[in-house]
């Protein structure tokens, strides 16, 4: 396989990325695995992963939209709060400017229950759909999503932590998605 320049990439360890031990309110789950929308902003989905850096973990909070399964919005943070959630979808809310109705899938971490996040989709007209707990068939879009960077991208190499790998994941991000088209 070396001769041929190719190499096997091996997954890392699974680290849990949802808490959902929390006080917060649960929406019933409208998706209910059902990926395809017939329309943009139909129905968009989010999730937050980790990536391992030379230094620790970097977060990467993203929102799909399913009917292009295409990112509309994400943030990158080295703390996991609830403010890292916000920002991606606030990108999507800017970009797509969607109007009422659509459904907005998330797990049951406590970055996406809190009363802020629920505030800004409130805001805008969303149904809220959330995973059944300890559930990652329910959010498949966005976990296939967050194998498959992993794999062709952020597997292949050891990252930098602060400004310096948030820009290489970005960048890899960005490059990963111009070659879907």
């Amino acid at each position: 396989m070396g001769q041929n320049g190719i190499s096997v990439v091996r997954t890392r360890k699974h680290k849990a990325t949802t808490d959902s031990n929390h006080k917060f309110n649960i929406a019933p789950n409208l998706l209910d695995r059902n990926f395809s929308a017939d329309q943009p902003n139909q129905k968009w989905a989010g999730d937050i992963t980790y990536i391992w850096t030379r230094e620790g973990w970097l977060y990467l909070a993203v929102i799909l939209d399913l009917h292009s399964r295409r990112v509309i919005g994400w943030a990158v943070s080295n703390r996991m709060k609830r403010d890292l959630a916000i920002r991606a979808l606030k990108m999507a809310i800017a970009f797509r400017a969607p109007s009422k109705g659509g459904i907005h899938h998330i797990d049951r971490g406590s970055q996406y229950c809190s009363h802020d996040y629920q505030k800004i989709l409130r805001q805008h007209g969303f149904k809220v759909s959330m995973s059944g707990k300890g559930n990652c068939y329910d959010n498949a879009a966005v976990e296939t999503f967050f194998k498959t960077i992993k794999a062709e991208l952020i597997w292949r190499d050891t990252w930098d932590k602060g400004m310096l790998g948030v820009l290489q994941v970005l960048v890899a991000i960005v490059l990963y998605l111009g070659t879907l088209q």
